[in-house]
């Protein structure tokens, strides 16, 4: 089985091959091809992603290209995990909104429609040519950002695609230490949106184990996620991401006065580059682990695994709402708990609260507005997602925010 791996030259690619590695035999995979247009890049992470997987016991083989068609011919699973315009756009995307008082941040708010907009058009492109080339019913599994609306759009377009993150398994693997016992012991309940989630069950032993830890680890936890405790009042865990929207005004503050997310990973993956160089390494290195993507390998292997198989384990994954949030329209995407198997499906019991709901609800109208002005186009579709998004929500603040984001993303949108 072939494996493509779009935006293969990442920084994150070692974190992947350790997992292709481990679980190479196991899943049948005898062929991961990285696919990226930065053939210098390649040249390094190749090689590395090869000699890892060797550590790990794989013989399979292990090629990189910059030609996209001969990367994704005959694969069984497109994995996508690209940054069109690289750490400079990003960079872009957390500083202009804050000129109007937003917050600036990759994926939610002014930045992340910025990131949407240039992203899901390549995106688009390459699935078109996965239909055409891949294997038959290959499957296309996106970690790109915004997650939900590339997934969206992907699902719009009719291909076969899931969204992948991976707070999910963060909060996993967090809970099941304080609870000292081990990750697989213990499964979520997560719903609601791509990076606008919350945590409404921890299954161990057959019971909830989500009380006990937030009358044990409530202040904790709460520092975790960067939110006061009293949000934590209605017994719910939410994803650090709420920080953007429950404490937005301090967010801003502290944006305006430290360097930017996406400045901390450009000096990251510098030293990362730096040690890539060494070809002798054959492990992935300390510092990956501060670049971000935590347990993204365990994720998406153990994903794939469900994917090829149609075992019903239960994954974190982005897939069409279809009803089961009965306040959202069935074509919306939504990031939930789910059984995967020859279907795939909603495995929470727990509702969200009106709060909650109102906030989702609010989200995934910006979201379905927001993949609309990705695929047309137009500064009147990006003022009207950004009129709706809960972090704007002004006719001043849209409109300047319109005129920024078109100005500094300009190159990656033609029809600006």
């Amino acid at each position: 089985m072939k494996i493509a791996v779009v935006g293969g030259g990442s920084t994150y690619t070692p974190e992947l091959a350790e997992g292709f590695g481990a679980n190479a035999k196991a899943l049948g995979i005898d062929e991961v091809v990285l696919v990226d247009p930065a053939a210098d890049k390649l040249e390094v992470i190749g090689p590395l992603t090869r000699r890892i997987m060797r550590r790990q016991g794989s013989d399979a083989r292990v090629t990189w290209t910059s030609d996209l068609d001969r990367g994704v011919d005959g694969a069984a699973v497109v994995l996508l995990q690209l940054r069109v315009g690289g750490q400079d756009a990003r960079i872009q995307d957390e500083a202009f909104p804050l000129e109007c008082g937003c917050v600036g941040q990759e994926t939610t708010g002014a930045g992340g429609l910025a990131k949407a907009l240039r992203t899901i058009p390549v995106v688009l492109d390459i699935a078109e040519r996965v239909r055409r080339i891949a294997a038959p019913n290959a499957w296309i599994v996106d970690f790109t950002n915004p997650v939900g609306m590339v997934t969206r759009a992907l699902l719009d377009q009719g291909h076969r695609a899931v969204g992948l993150c991976n707070v999910a398994i963060g909060f996993q693997r967090r809970f099941a230490a304080l609870l000292d016992r081990a990750p697989e012991e213990v499964t979520l309940d997560h719903i609601g949106l791509n990076h606008l989630t919350w945590e409404t069950v921890v299954r161990l032993d057959g019971r909830d184990a989500l009380p006990d830890l937030l009358e044990q680890h409530r202040e904790a936890l709460a520092e975790e996620v960067d939110l006061p405790p009293e949000v934590f009042a209605d017994g719910l865990v939410p994803s650090y991401y709420l920080r953007y929207f429950y404490g937005h005004d301090a967010e801003v503050e502290r944006l305006r006065t430290a360097p930017s997310r996406g400045q901390e990973v450009a000096r990251i993956e510098a030293e990362l580059w730096d040690l890539y160089q060494d070809d002798t390494l054959d492990e992935k290195p300390e510092p990956l682990s501060r670049r971000g993507g935590a347990y993204y390998s365990q994720a998406a292997v153990d994903l794939m695994r469900s994917l090829l198989t149609e075992d019903g384990a239960v994954h974190a994954v982005n897939l069409r709402n279809r009803g089961f949030l009965p306040y959202l329209p069935d074509e919306a995407v939504i990031e939930v708990s789910a059984t995967v198997g020859a279907e795939i499906e909603p495995a929470v019991t727990t509702p969200l609260n009106a709060r909650q709901r109102g906030l989702v609800s609010a989200v995934a109208a910006y979201e379905e507005l927001g993949v609309a002005a990705a695929v047309h186009g137009g500064e009147r579709r990006v003022y009207e997602a950004l009129l709706a998004h809960p972090l704007v929500g002004q006719h001043d603040l849209a409109e300047g925010l319109t005129r920024r984001l078109i100005a500094t993303g300009r190159e990656h949108l033609p029809w600006a």
